[in-house]
């Protein structure tokens, strides 16, 4: 909700295309880690949608240095956000290569 916040403040020009790309990119990360949650019963599953929210999480990284770049972004903001989703990349990381804790047992009769 952040960057939705602070990308209000970028230019106009921007809206189809920087504006766009970082909000889609950072609202795909908590989309995917709840498709894969929903998921969670099927390990492959699970697996796939983490690394998705790592790759939209690596890709809103790269629009967060873009914004800095072109001065929409404080640099200090930015380089905050920038740690915060590495945080994230790593959990999620560590969640995809052991899945087990996080995977929905099914006891059948």
């Amino acid at each position: 909700m952040l960057i939705f916040e602070l990308s209000k403040k970028f230019p106009k020009e921007e809206i189809y295309s920087l504006t766009d790309q970082i909000r889609r990119s950072s609202r795909s990360v908590s989309s995917a880690i709840a498709e894969g949650w929903r998921r969670r019963k099927y390990q492959n599953a699970l697996v796939n949608k983490l690394n998705e929210s790592e790759s939209e999480a690596a890709e809103t990284q790269v629009w967060l240095e873009y914004a800095v770049k072109c001065k929409y972004l404080d640099r200090d903001i930015g380089g905050d956000l920038h740690r915060t989703y590495d945080n994230v990349i790593g959990k999620l990381v560590s969640m995809g290569n052991n899945p087990d804790p996080w995977l929905l047992k099914i006891k059948y009769p």
